[in-house]
């Protein structure tokens, strides 16, 4: 095949295209056999993902202040956005989350003799990249550096090549309703209702590929339910002080709720900005938005939506614990995209998110918070901060993998790391062990001697949980680990039963 690289004629776009030669792979059509090329669109369609948003995510997570050069780019036009991020930013397209629908349909069209056409509104760097890889388009037609190819500017080059009429087109969104328009066969891929609406009513015959849409689970993955019992940390201060009203138990668990609705738009942001990093990782690879089962497009609304909710309820609940959920968005704004990067920084931030938490509980029942009790919460966090960090670095060193390169951390420091988080866990007990001798625990317990028992079982819970992430026993989350493990499910119990007794 030979290669022909050109600019089409009155625009600034980029295309390459292949005459192809007959051979034993692509046989000749039958007399009156349609021949009619198969248009494949990239973003949502041929990847289940955006490169646009995926790559001005990565471009910003490696350096925040570049928002002010994407702005900056962005007056110029779309297109100068896209090239802009595309010079700056690479992506790795072996990783992309391919569908497997839209491969099958373009290895069909070619077996069948047709050409196919790989034709994006993204950046040509990307788009020529994405059909290298692949190997299975005979040309492809991408934006260039001034012009953004997308929905009718993508019908009238499609228009200008093969006549209107003159090609099938496989799209997903709302961009490509102006391209079916002018197209003969249309096929759509995970279309919204509204999109499948507009769609029919000019091409009720339009085919809609079943292809696997996005789920209960996998929203309940990316909004990260399974870690909202780290929010239950609100409820302390009222165990601590033994307030316990109906008013307080609503308070609560409103706190609670505004924290879990918070803490689920930086985890998506989160996800956003590490997409690269998790499909290369041996388990973050399945998280929704690395695998395409969520709609990047989807959970960029998501998180605002979820972060205006969790701020209105919270001025709503008592503007004081709203000040302290903006001061726990911005920690973990900041975490997500620069702490996370900084050596020992990053587990410290974790720790303080963990501690605002505890300070949100105090301040939405009007409660004083107790300095032991901050001091206990960090050190324990911290500990708990470093076991995770251990996980990751033992995983990546069990499987030889490169160092992390979304982690100011080496697979060498995994041993320093063990060090750090057994004396952070010790360093809690002998906290808990002062506040035990304080004159404020008389206040509040009758029997406040009970509570030494509590220290012998935090030593065995925190040494057992290092000790199962040495023996690799442990997922990359303690804490989770914990709300699963019959042995700290008893260690709960039995500190809840002596807090209980001392009372």
């Amino acid at each position: 095949m030979t290669d022909i690289t050109s600019s089409l004629p009155g625009s600034g776009a980029s295309a390459v295209f292949r005459r192809r030669t007959q051979s034993s792979r692509a046989r000749k059509s039958a007399p009156g056999e349609a021949t009619h090329p198969l248009i494949v669109d990239l973003d949502g369609t041929l990847i289940r993902s955006d490169l646009l948003v995926e790559s001005a995510f990565a471009h910003l997570g490696k350096n925040p202040i570049r928002i002010f050069a994407l702005l900056a780019s962005l007056f110029r036009g779309k297109a100068a956005l896209k090239a802009y991020i595309a010079d700056a930013t690479t992506i790795d397209v072996s990783a992309l989350p391919y569908d497997d629908d839209v491969m099958a349909l373009a290895r069909k069209a070619r077996e069948e003799g047709r050409p196919v056409y790989l034709v994006s509104a993204s950046n040509e760097r990307y788009v020529s990249a994405v059909a290298a890889h692949l190997g299975l388009f005979d040309g492809w037609l991408a934006s260039s550096n001034s012009e953004n190819l997308a929905s009718a500017v993508k019908a009238s080059r499609l228009v200008s090549m093969f006549g209107e009429g003159g090609f099938d087109y496989v799209g997903n969104g709302e961009a490509d309703l102006a391209v079916w328009e002018v197209s003969r066969e249309r096929l759509a891929v995970r279309a919204s209702s509204a999109v499948r609406k507009k769609l029919l009513a000019f091409a009720p015959d339009a085919i809609f590929l079943a292809t696997t849409r996005d789920t209960v689970r996998a929203w309940a993955k990316l909004l990260r339910v399974h870690q909202w019992a780290k929010n239950g940390l609100v409820a302390v201060p009222a165990l601590t002080s033994q307030t316990f009203t109906l008013l307080s138990l609503g308070e609560v668990l409103g706190a609670t709720f505004c924290f879990c609705l918070a803490a689920s738009s930086i985890y998506i942001v989160n996800d956003l900005v590490d997409i690269g990093a998790d499909r290369a990782h041996p388990t973050k690879h399945t998280r929704p938005l690395a695998a395409g089962t969520i709609s990047v497009m989807d959970a960029l609304i998501a998180a605002p939506l979820l972060l205006a909710t969790a701020l209105i309820g919270a001025f709503y609940l008592n503007p004081w614990f709203a000040a302290v959920l903006l001061c726990y968005i911005a920690l973990t704004t900041a975490y997500t995209f620069v702490l996370k990067r900084k050596m020992m920084a990053d587990v410290i931030a974790l720790a303080a998110l963990y501690t605002i938490r505890v300070i949100g509980g105090a301040v939405v029942i009007a409660t004083p918070v107790s300095e032991w009790l901050l001091a206990f919460s960090m050190f324990m966090f911290t500990s708990l901060a470093l076991i995770k960090r251990y996980v990751e670095l033992a995983t990546l060193t069990d499987a030889d993998l490169p160092n992390p390169t979304n982690r100011n951390y080496q697979k060498s420091d995994l041993y320093i790391v063990a060090m750090l988080a057994t004396a952070a866990a010790f360093n809690a007990v002998t906290v808990f062990a002062l506040y035990i001798s304080s004159d404020a625990v008389k206040e509040i317990y009758r029997y406040p001697m009970i509570l030494w028992f509590i220290c012998p079982v935090l030593m065995y819970w925190l040494g057992r949980i290092m000790m199962l992430a040495h023996r690799r026993l442990m997922n990359d989350d303690p804490v989770l680990f914990a709300l699963k493990d019959w042995n700290s499910l008893v260690a709960a119990g039995l500190i809840g039963a002596i807090l209980i007794a001392a009372t």
